[in-house]
């Protein structure tokens, strides 16, 4: 099941979600610390970036998101 991610500018920490596919539920995971991972978060800023342009290429941001997914599944098998 893919994750969804969103940053939280604030405390400065990715939001690790997942939605089973077709429900409209979100299912919290966990957050992970800018200190902790800043590779991954800034990749989280970027995607986030990515989504907000009126221009949105969607071929990117779904290439985008699949280095957001493997830095976080490398991030759960080193921690």
């Amino acid at each position: 099941m893919n994750k969804l991610f969103a940053v939280d500018e604030k405390t400065e920490e990715v939001i690790v979600s997942e939605s089973p596919k077709g429900s409209k539920q979100i299912h919290f995971i966990e957050c992970v610390g800018r200190k902790e991972n800043e590779i991954l978060y800034q990749a989280v800023m970027t995607l986030t970036c990515m989504s907000k342009d009126a221009d949105l290429d969607l071929s990117l941001f779904k290439a985008m998101d699949k280095v957001c997914q493997g830095l976080y599944v490398k991030h759960k098998s080193i921690g």
